[in-house]
């Protein structure tokens, strides 16, 4: 990554150690999403105070009260939305960045939303540092979409919502899959959604812990 500095080499083996961890987990599966973990440095997204953190299997906090997920829930969550190189990605909630920046080495294209000024803001530096630039950050209402991009072939939701909103299913293809941390307690459910001509089939994926959707 340009840049960067002596301590590249000591990110990459940190890195590399937190992979190899997700994958003996049986976490990390698909050889292109292994390769993307190994690719995005995690420590740019949690602020430099946060830096030695970085590669340990946990949230790390960031501005606004938010977090980065910890890394077997990002793997957890890519894995389900099953990318692939010709896909343009909705994300609700951009937070750091982390999970948009993991997308943009699979996809064609993220739009990635966020209700917070300085969340964006933070997200859109950390995006540039990392080289992700098939990633646009939106100031928006997540709830809502982004209707100026639909139809998307995924949707990845990295916030508790109270429920599937219908722009959400009205801005996703037929045939397309929307992931989500279902519910409003402290623990959700991780939802896999596919669209089909009929409907939707909905898949429980277990319980999760996610920061709640903000309107």
């Amino acid at each position: 990554m340009a840049g960067m500095d002596a301590a590249t080499d000591e990110f990459y083996e940190r890195r590399e150690r937190m992979v190899s961890e997700l994958v003996t987990q049986g976490l990390l599966r698909t050889e292109k999403i292994i390769k993307a973990f190994l690719e995005v440095p995690r420590h740019v997204f949690g602020g430099e105070q946060n830096e030695r953190f970085a590669y340990g299997d946990y949230p790390i906090p960031i501005p606004d009260s938010q977090t980065v997920s910890a890394p077997h829930m990002v793997a957890a969550m890519t894995e389900l939305l099953r990318p692939e190189r010709k896909d343009k990605v909705l994300e609700i909630g951009s937070g750091s960045g982390y999970q948009a920046a993991i997308l943009s080495k699979l996809v064609k294209k993220v739009y990635t939303t966020e209700i917070s000024p300085e969340l964006a803001a933070f997200a859109r530096s950390n995006l540039k540092k990392a080289g992700a630039n098939n990633v646009e950050v939106m100031l928006a209402d997540g709830s809502e979409g982004y209707a100026k991009a639909k139809p998307y072939d995924k949707i990845i939701v990295t916030c508790a919502t109270p429920e599937i909103f219908d722009a959400w299913l009205a801005q996703l293809k037929v045939g397309g899959i929307l992931i989500a941390p279902l519910g409003s307690g402290f623990y959700q459910e991780l939802i896999h959604i596919k669209k089909t001509a009929k409907g939707i089939e909905k898949n429980n994926y277990g319980s999760v812990a996610f920061v709640p959707l903000r309107r």
